[in-house]
């Protein structure tokens, strides 16, 4: 009798699996990513001031260096600019070298020695950017670059783009479902895909005599665009 036993027991257990309900096919659904596109007015801006000085020693360099940036940052102070709003961001000391002899087999000369020292100034004000850049000038920066303007809060425009976003994303879906000749149905699944902003442009090295301006440097902050994109599935009727 026991030799019966394996496969009366097979049986069983196959029966059992056949009598299982299969499991359900996956929804028919639709991926999709939508691009929500505002434009935000910047509220910061930044500029790098720098003061180079060259003298025969180093030590020359650096007090006539000392000099010109103490009174650069005291205008920029008189002129709006807070403390905190002021940073150091570079000082460096170069050898200047005459090369005229080194055909003769002769090593580079030292001649003198050039001091730069440069400045970040950032404020919230953007009206305030041309006045203080001009500012900086007139006390005696002959060297600026990187005028930039910037949206201090990242959050604002965020609904307003994310509703864009996902306003695209059921444009395209919709379509879609057109062409398959079904009909559209309700998100399943909204994946922040994050906020982009263009990258400005490498800003390019503007030297500056030291000397009075009578108006405010002109500047513009335009607009800034951001990006936000959502990937969503809907599903398929």
């Amino acid at each position: 009798m026991k030799r019966f036993l394996i496969p009366i027991l097979t049986a069983v257990l196959s029966a059992s699996a056949l009598a299982q309900p299969a499991a359900p096919p996956p929804p028919d659904t639709v991926s999709v990513t939508g691009t929500g596109h505002i434009s935000v007015t910047p509220d910061r801006f930044s500029f790098n001031a720098s003061v180079q000085t060259i003298a025969p020693t180093v030590e020359e360099a650096v007090n006539e260096n000392n000099t010109k940036v103490a009174a650069v940052i005291a205008a920029l102070k008189t002129a709006g600019a807070k403390a905190e709003e002021i940073q150091t961001s570079n000082f460096s000391i170069y050898p200047q070298q005459d090369y005229s002899q080194q055909q003769q087999g002769k090593l580079p000369r030292v001649v003198g020695y050039q001091v730069s020292n440069s400045i970040i100034v950032t404020k919230k004000q953007v009206a305030d950017a041309g006045r203080l850049l001009q500012a900086a000038i007139a006390a005696g920066v002959n060297q600026s670059s990187g005028l930039s303007f910037s949206v201090s809060d990242s959050t604002r425009g965020r609904d307003e783009g994310l509703r864009a976003a996902f306003a695209d994303a059921r444009a395209k879906a919709s379509l879609l479902a057109q062409a398959a000749g079904r009909t559209l149905g309700p998100a399943m699944t909204i994946t922040e895909l994050g906020a982009q902003s263009p990258q400005p442009p490498r800003p390019m090295g503007v030297r500056a005599m030291a000397a009075v301006v009578a108006e405010p440097v002109p500047v513009e902050s335009g607009t800034e665009e951001l990006s936000f994109t959502v990937s969503v599935v809907f599903g398929l009727r």
